[in-house]
């Protein structure tokens, strides 16, 4: 910023700043458009001035939530606001106007796993969208013995496993970016040797 005068200068970096914050971060009411829950997951579900139906709880394995007089509701596939409205529908016959709100404290059901040739392997929490590259980052890169050219996708696609061959050489080197596949729940990535 050399021969520019200070006040351009701050008004360059004002300018940026405010560029940054008009497509900054996605609002609530967006991510829970966004979002679905899944088996697994934990809620905290408050009913307003009602601490007794208030609820923290876990998703099952069958996709249903128990609370105070709503009994069982299935909330799997839903999101946060559809859940909102069946349990305020069902709290209204016992409640008057009554105000819910739905909180996903812990998003067990996203999460995606990374085997073979890397420095950390295991499950991993798919908190927000992931690359194949993002997600050897997150498993700490690769071990010397990996064979980077022959990685190997498992994903579930309906009732059936679908397998997808990566040559992450070719990722990186530009060769071929359709490979940096994005991360979906459930994914298994692994890395031979």
């Amino acid at each position: 910023m050399r021969g520019l005068h200070p006040m351009r200068w701050i008004a360059c970096l004002m300018g940026a700043m405010l560029f940054c914050l008009s497509s900054g971060p996605v609002q609530a009411e967006d991510q829970d458009d966004y979002y679905v829950i899944g088996k697994g997951d934990f809620l905290k579900i408050v009913v307003w001035k009602e601490p007794e139906l208030s609820s923290q709880v876990r998703v099952r394995v069958d996709g249903r939530i128990s609370m105070p007089l709503v009994d069982d509701v299935l909330a799997a596939g839903m999101t946060p606001l559809e859940l909102k409205e069946v349990v305020t529908d069902r709290l209204a016959e016992f409640i008057e106007i009554p105000e819910v709100t739905v909180i996903v404290q812990d998003q067990i059901s996203k999460s995606y796993y990374v085997l073979g040739e890397v420095r950390q392997q295991g499950e991993f929490a798919l908190e927000k969208d992931l690359t194949v590259m993002q997600a050897i980052t997150r498993a700490q890169g690769f071990t010397e013995w990996a064979n980077k050219r022959n990685l190997i996708l498992f994903r579930q696609s309906g009732d059936r496993e679908e397998r997808i061959d990566i040559n992450y050489r070719d990722i990186v080197a530009g060769s071929a970016p359709e490979q940096n596949f994005r991360i979906q729940p459930g994914d298994t990535l692994v890395v031979p040797h």
